[in-house]
């Protein structure tokens, strides 16, 4: 070695300085960061001392958001693999770009992406074959990682129809598989967003060979006679009646046990079970299969009979804990609802004691709620749990009104039945915890973004339309206004937009075909005629609103729900107490919190005194081995690194549009970086389509 080198290195051993980490190049191999969802990065020269001087070290301008109407969005966790970033571009493409310098390797030219978003690719190679996986429409495309050309040798020219096997009476064309998939040995496992409607496909869990794209094995989510949990469906065949209970969320893996961790969705309808009567397995569960066989090892049902979408939002995260004593591994699934659960990853066996508690049992006719649910003892919630007029912040503007509304309303517990009168969730419907998941460090501590905004719905009845002549404007009612309101004008945020005025944003034939492939967040309906499909599109363009047709297909559920309604005031606030957004901290060894502090801001309300609120929030943080979190989700249009032992903001950066989507570390050449996919598009922000890329100067 020659003496300037070894001097060298014995000055860095000597000042504490850590090479390992700098020398080589460090990737963010998969979805999360690796196989257990950690979110965590051993990289260290981005340090508490040195993050304030971050710059931008490159941008890449993916292409395709929607300006014009803001409806794009980008939600992807970029990976990095050899110096090289894979993504998806705000039109839904995946791409390949050098990692220290933003500049284009290659992007796919795919036909058919539509009616989906993502989250990112999955990265597969043996030496031979390295390959992008990505899902996008009702396909997952294999791509050559060198040019993103189809590998036609996989499937069919390159691609698998993922509606195949899991069709069944009734049932619509929606299938995304959103969420990138896992990867074990020579398979690819996959699940997949269906309708949350009753004309939902199955949501069985399958995997397909990696080099060829076929079939090996699948686990029914909804079991078929004679497996595990049929018994659970009280109404049979329940696989040819009812859709859902799919595995959306994304999964984590222990690649030296081979065992594939699956939370799973609802059961469909979402909102009313009286046609599903039973607890309904697999909805609502965290199951552990043999990775290489699809058998099932354990499962834990974590909401029974599930009617308030309150399925799992995110992967498990996998993790070792000293628990009295014991060194133990643990899979650990945060929830909607605030709560924690943590299981011995063989056994499943609760680690923590887990209390099946009462709820109020009054529903809509033919509803049959579970007289109980599980609930952790610990660790603690990291959210509030309930909501009453003590609760409305003290700037909240028509308290009165909201008071007397509050009043009417059904309130105050986390499993109320929905009936016809205001019923509110809180936290809400979509969290507590969402899709971005949380971070675990080596520690054991677990670092959670959260939301804490009520949410509000009813079940109204459905007009018996079978056999009925029907106009557009009745099967408007009946197909979209849950989400974009009886009046049209969607919701107050904007994840449902307003269809008034639609004529002079979009042609028959652009409608027409949103409604037959579904679109970002909106499912296809592709189940209704197209005679009823033309009435609709003709009521939203404000024509021939005396024709009829007679309506042959009323379905199973009675009822149908007034959609996801934030709590906003007339200012655009929420009305409960801050904080709305949190970033919380959970020693999962102990259960207690460490600390919790906002996440985002309102900056109107911080000019005016008021302390930061916190926002609604999308997106993951990541956690690294210098004691830096890196999270942007909030509505402010910022990102921030957080000191993980107090929580508090060291480094705050303005994005060209917000990030909802969870930001990847990585190193080249010795250079670490934080990188953050620019979306927007939600929360009624601006749309974008940029990766940014930070690192020191």
């Amino acid at each position: 070695m020659k003496p300037l080198i070894l001097l060298l290195l014995i000055f860095l051993a000597v000042t504490g300085f850590v090479l390992a980490p700098l020398l080589n190049d460090t990737d963010w191999p998969e979805y999360n960061g690796n196989g257990e969802r950690s979110h965590f990065s051993v990289l260290n020269q981005i340090r508490k001392d040195n993050v304030a001087q971050l710059k931008v070290a490159w941008t890449y301008a993916s292409g395709g958001a929607d300006t014009a109407r803001n409806r794009s969005q980008m939600q992807c966790n970029p990976i990095i693999i050899n110096g090289i970033l894979y993504g998806v571009s705000a039109s839904i493409q995946a791409f390949a770009v050098d990692a220290a310098t933003g500049k284009e390797i290659w992007k796919s030219d795919l036909p058919d992406v539509a009616g989906t978003l993502s989250r990112g690719v999955t990265y597969w190679s043996d030496n031979q074959n390295k390959r992008i996986f990505f899902g996008a429409a009702n396909w997952l495309y294999a791509l050559d990682a060198a040019n993103g050309r189809l590998v036609d040798s996989f499937g069919i020219n390159g691609k698998i129809n993922l509606k195949t096997g899991i069709e069944r009476p009734g049932s619509d064309d929606f299938i995304s598989s959103n969420t990138p998939n896992t990867i074990y040995k020579n398979l690819i496992i996959v699940g997949g967003r269906v309708a949350e409607n009753e004309t939902a496909l199955l949501g069985d869990v399958r995997a397909y060979d990696t080099v060829t794209g076929k079939l090996v094995w699948t686990f029914h989510t909804i079991p078929d006679k004679g497996e595990f949990g049929y018994n659970t469906w009280l109404t049979q065949p329940a696989r040819k009646k009812f859709g859902g209970a799919n595995a959306w969320a994304g999964m984590a893996i222990d690649r030296k046990r081979g065992i594939v961790y699956i939370p799973t969705g609802s059961a469909a309808f979402d909102f009313w079970g009286g046609n599903r009567p039973g607890d309904n397995l697999f909805a609502n569960c965290l199951i552990a299969l043999d990775a290489a066989t699809g058998k099932r090892l354990w499962h834990y049902q974590l909401v029974h009979h599930d009617i308030w979408d309150r399925d799992p939002p995110c992967p498990p995260n996998l993790v070792m804990l000293n628990i009295g004593g014991k060194q133990l591994d643990a899979v650990v699934q945060i929830t909607k609802q605030g709560y924690i659960f943590v299981f011995d990853r063989v056994t499943g066996k609760p680690l923590f004691p887990i209390k099946e508690t009462a709820f109020r049992m009054d529903a809509m006719q033919g509803e049959k709620p579970s007289k109980t649910q599980p609930i952790p003892t610990l660790p603690l919630p990291f959210t509030r749990q309930t909501f009453g007029a003590k609760d409305f912040n003290t700037f909240v503007a028509d308290r009165d009104s909201l008071e007397g509304l509050l009043k009417k309303a059904r309130f105050g517990t986390a499993y109320i039945p929905i009936t016809g009168d205001m019923t509110i969730f809180y936290p809400g419907t979509d969290g507590g915890a969402q899709w971005g998941g949380a971070a675990t460090d080596p520690n054991g501590v677990m670092y959670i973004p959260a939301k804490e905004i009520p949410v509000y719905t009813t079940l109204r009845k459905k007009e018996v339309l079978s056999d009925q002549a029907v106009n557009g404007s009745k099967l408007y009612q009946l197909n979209c206004s849950a989400c974009h309101g009886t009046d049209k004008t969607g919701n107050h945020d904007g994840s449902y937009p307003s269809l008034v005025n639609v004529e002079k944003r979009l042609t028959k034939e652009q409608i027409t075909g949103i409604l037959q492939k579904g679109k970002g967040m909106m499912p296809s309906f592709s189940h209704i005629t197209d005679a009823e499909k033309n009435l609709i599109i003709d009521f939203l363009l404000n024509k021939n609103a005396d024709q009829k047709i007679v309506s042959t297909n009323n379905g199973q559920v009675p009822y149908h729900n007034t959609g996801y309604n934030r709590w906003y005031d007339k200012n655009g606030y929420p009305v409960s107490q801050p904080p709305w957004g949190t970033l919380t901290a959970v020693d999962l060894s102990t259960g207690q919190r460490r600390w919790q502090v906002p996440l985002g801001e309102y900056k109107a309300l911080t000019d005016k005194g008021i302390p930061p609120t916190g926002t609604d929030n999308y997106g993951g943080p990541v956690v690294t081995s210098s004691g830096l979190i890196f999270i942007a989700a909030s509505r402010d249009e910022k990102i921030r690194a957080f000191d993980k032992n107090t929580g508090k903001i060291l480094w705050t950066a303005t994005l060209p549009a917000a990030g909802y989507a969870s930001a990847s570390t990585y190193s080249v050449n010795g250079k670490q970086f934080i990188v953050i996919a620019c979306g927007g598009g939600k929360l009624n922000t601006k749309s974008g389509d940029k990766y940014v890329a930070f690192a020191l100067p």
